[in-house]
């Protein structure tokens, strides 16, 4: 008798890209930062009048990329999203990068923890108008408890800042008798930074082909493996990012040493 039932076609299965399945897992950046550039040049490129639109566009590209970073095993992505020296940008344009930012507070907290994703900020966070201050600080808490990846928003950040500001802490705890100036060493200057659970970065990308670190982690970044692409900021996908692994994976990290064949 034939049967009724109808025959389940296997479900289809989107083929891993050649370039993708080329990544070593066991050699994966554990740390990746992302010096985002190239909006305004992308909007003009694109006719627009205004800036914005290039913002606008990139907010596409750091959805794309958070969660493509998760889905490909990285644990910890830093963006430099607004720097200290940003505030000094027209005022019309920086009050709509803070209503594009709250935007992107509001949309992005259910992807996040739909991704398990936990979000940080490093940064001046009280520079922020309140009403956006007020949704970081709530998607930060919303997402503490997140293990997959941690997402670390650069925001009203400058490294110069964080630095002085570390050294400001240390001097404190001297002040006060809780340190001594010899017992002040690499680690423990370290442990001054804004996230130093985070750890330093293993690589770190640059878009739009300018090449200079802007002031992003200098601390940080004493061995870290630099990728400069022309790709801009807008245009910036998970296939770039790819890109940028599998270079970082066909290098030799010495940190300083002499590596006998």
């Amino acid at each position: 008798m034939p049967s009724n039932k109808k025959t389940q076609r296997p479900k289809k299965t989107s083929p891993v890209p050649k370039s993708e399945s080329e990544i070593d897992p066991e050699r994966l950046p554990r740390h990746v930062a992302i010096i985002m550039d190239g909006n305004g040049r992308w909007a003009k490129l694109h006719g627009y009048r205004s800036r914005i639109q290039g913002h606008r566009a990139g907010i596409k590209s750091v959805e794309a990329v958070v969660e493509a970073s998760a889905e490909l095993g990285i644990k910890v992505l830093s963006l430099y999203a607004f720097s200290k020296e940003n505030w000094l940008r027209p005022r019309h344009e920086v009050n709509m990068l803070m209503r594009l930012l709250a935007q992107y507070m509001e949309k992005e907290v259910k992807r996040l923890n739909k991704n398990d994703i936990k979000l940080v900020v490093s940064g001046d966070i009280d520079d922020l108008p309140l009403f956006v201050r007020e949704k970081v600080e709530r998607v930060i808490q919303a997402t503490v408890k997140n293990q997959r990846m941690t997402l670390n928003l650069c925001l009203s950040y400058g490294s110069r800042d964080e630095i002085v500001r570390a050294t400001r802490l240390l001097c404190q705890q001297v002040l006060e008798g809780r340190l001594t100036p010899e017992k002040i060493t690499k680690e423990v200057f370290a442990q001054m930074l804004y996230h130093p659970e985070l750890g330093d970065p293993d690589l770190l990308i640059r878009t739009s082909g300018e090449m200079r670190v802007s002031n992003f982690l200098l601390w940080q970044i004493a061995y870290t493996e630099i990728y400069i692409t022309p790709v801009l900021w807008p245009d910036f996908r998970r296939e770039h990012l790819v890109e940028a692994i599998l270079d970082y994976q066909r290098r030799e990290r010495r940190f300083g040493r002499v590596i006998e064949e």
